[in-house]
């Protein structure tokens, strides 16, 4: 697998991830992994109603930005102490793809010491709780799936900037998106995001496939197309 190396000075709004993830698609021949950070944005599935779950008041006042995403799952609230993480490969099984990528993720965490291990709702646990959520899509010539990885995300900002229905927490046995979920720093992580994206980068990746300007021109038309 090869990772993805964008140039300094690429975009870092959520959607022109998004985007590349899609264009690389298009031209995948081989596996290809990447890592970013984004500004505050909440990412809704394709099949959620924004208004159901999402605090648009308090997302509109405090500049975050709210989008949605091509594939299922539910809303996540992404912001720079979130690492998110995003797979491409020509395999075009999805089942066997998702749980491929999800104990690739949760191997890197088991190497760092924590105990992560993986659920049928496709998440990531460490000490029985919720570390990374993750979704996966199928695109004509490759399989695309995206997670996130809480480092030190603003939980306060999670909590008021999504708003889940009371039955979707219940089925968690939790009353509270918080209550569900923990940062890996309270759990005794040292590394920054940007020391552990460089972690995940090094442990998955052999070579690397690094974008030209005209790449990033092309991402940033498919976004705004």
């Amino acid at each position: 697998m090869k990772k993805v190396v964008f140039p300094s000075d690429a975009p870092s709004r959520l959607t022109f991830y998004l985007a590349a993830e899609e264009c690389l698609a298009a031209r995948a021949g081989e596996d290809l992994f990447f890592t970013w950070l984004s500004p505050p944005t909440v990412i809704c599935g394709r099949n959620q109603v924004i208004e159901n779950e999402v605090n648009l008041e308090y997302c509109r006042e405090h500049g975050i930005a709210v989008v949605r995403r091509k594939s299922g799952g539910g809303c996540v609230y992404s912001d720079e102490g979130n690492v998110m993480l995003s797979y491409v490969t020509p395999d075009r099984g999805v089942g066997e793809v998702f749980a491929r990528y999800l104990e690739m993720v949760a191997g890197v965490l088991r190497s760092l010491g924590f105990d992560a291990v993986t659920t049928e709702h496709n998440d990531i646990l460490v000490g029985g709780r919720k570390v990374s959520g993750n979704a996966c899509f199928a695109t004509p010539r490759s399989t695309i799936v995206h997670g996130t990885m809480l480092v030190d995300l603003d939980f306060e900002a999670l909590s008021r900037a999504t708003t889940p229905p009371a039955e979707k927490l219940a089925r968690h046995g939790v009353q509270s998106v918080r209550q569900r979920v923990v940062n890996l720093r309270a759990l005794g992580l040292t590394l920054t995001p940007a020391e552990l994206r460089r972690h995940f980068e090094d442990s998955l990746c052999e070579g690397e496939v690094t974008l030209t300007a005209d790449d990033i021109e092309k991402i940033i038309k498919f976004e705004t197309t």
